[in-house]
């Protein structure tokens, strides 16, 4: 029952994000009457831009770039493997957008099912969830730029346009993997600049510096309890 459930939610949010592209804003008021295989045929259209739907209005985006560049603030850039960083980062992404799933599937895909509301309007309510949450972690600053850069003037978050709220959530994502990534960084790179003075006083230049402080950085994170502390702050900085 629950694999059933991402599917649909998965596919709904395919759907109903597909508007950034413009593609669902200007047709669906044709898609009310067509042919159901019209209507399919759109889905499997839209069906191609699933990954970018994924990274665009999720926490897919943050999650992945702090992971990925844990491993070099290690020293361990092939591990572990991109598989499991994606793997990992898709998962925490389901986990962190439990909430927005459910609320999508209760006001948008059960009425649409049992065809208590139409097409447009599963559109709109399907939409709002996904807009409220790339609202509320959106730094201001950076959705005012695209605001005025789009030169709308919107009176709420009703009025906001997915093509502006979009690429303003992108950024501020990205910015805020790379604060939380500067911070991880900083014992890391303590370490490697003791062992690198070390090494020299001893005149041990022969030595890579990163093959000596590895094991000393890898016992750090463990024992301070690293994964759980970053996936936990992973988690809860998103409202």
């Amino acid at each position: 029952m629950k694999s059933r459930f991402f599917v649909k939610i998965f596919l709904l949010i395919i759907l109903a994000t597909g508007a950034q592209a413009g593609v669902i804003e200007d047709t669906v008021a044709s898609l009310k009457n067509l042919d159901i295989s019209i209507k399919i045929l759109f889905l499997i259209t839209v069906l191609s831009l699933a990954p970018s739907i994924l990274i665009t209005v999720t926490s897919f985006t943050r999650i992945v770039i702090i992971l990925s560049l844990l491993r070099h603030a290690l020293g361990i850039p092939q591990s572990p493997p991109n598989q499991v960083i994606i793997a990992l980062s898709l998962f925490l992404t389901f986990f962190i957008m439990k909430p927005v799933f459910i609320e999508i599937n209760k006001d948008a895909i059960t009425p649409y099912m049992h065809k208590e509301i139409n097409d447009t309007e599963f559109i709109d309510r399907a939409t709002k969830p996904i807009k409220k949450f790339m609202f509320e972690n959106t730094q201001k600053k950076d959705l005012k730029l695209f605001i005025d850069l789009a030169k709308e003037k919107p009176k709420n978050i009703d009025d906001l346009s997915l093509t502006t709220l979009i690429p303003a959530f992108l950024v501020s994502e990205i910015k805020i993997a790379f604060e939380v990534v500067f911070v991880i960084f900083l014992p890391f790179l303590v370490i490697d600049l003791l062992v690198a003075s070390i090494l020299m006083s001893m005149g041990m230049m022969m030595i890579p510096p990163m093959m000596i402080s590895l094991p000393f950085k890898l016992i750090l994170f463990i024992l301070a309890g690293g994964w759980e502390l970053l996936i936990k702050a992973l988690i809860v900085g998103y409202k």
